[in-house]
């Protein structure tokens, strides 16, 4: 193979790229990560409000970061009568992620 094919077959796709790029932006805000870590936490699906009371915020805080999570495919945002419930679509996810943070803050030191 030569340098040309090597380089090229190493190129992330641009589609890739935009997808890595949504997901880190949302796990790149503190109450994104504390709303994942509680809902990943959790046995069953939260209550949007009952997160916003954790977390003491408003709740059309907490639901436009909820939404972005869901956007970035981190959690499941679903109606429960009147009211909304969030879960995370993969409860292991929050660990890694901490796990992967922790490792790349251990390198930079």
């Amino acid at each position: 193979m030569d340098i040309i094919s090597y380089v090229a077959a190493q190129i992330v796709p641009s589609e890739e790229i935009e997808r890595l790029s949504r997901l880190f932006m949302a796990l790149g805000n503190p109450v994104r990560l504390r709303i994942l870590s509680l809902v990943s936490s959790s046995q069953r699906p939260l209550h949007i409000r009952g997160v916003a009371r954790l977390l003491k915020t408003r709740y059309a805080i907490t639901y436009k970061h909820v939404k972005t999570l869901q956007e970035a495919g981190l959690v499941t945002i679903y109606e429960v009568g009147r009211s909304r419930v969030v879960a995370p679509k993969h409860p292991e996810l929050f660990r890694k992620v901490a796990l992967f943070g922790k490792e790349i803050t251990s390198m930079n030191k």
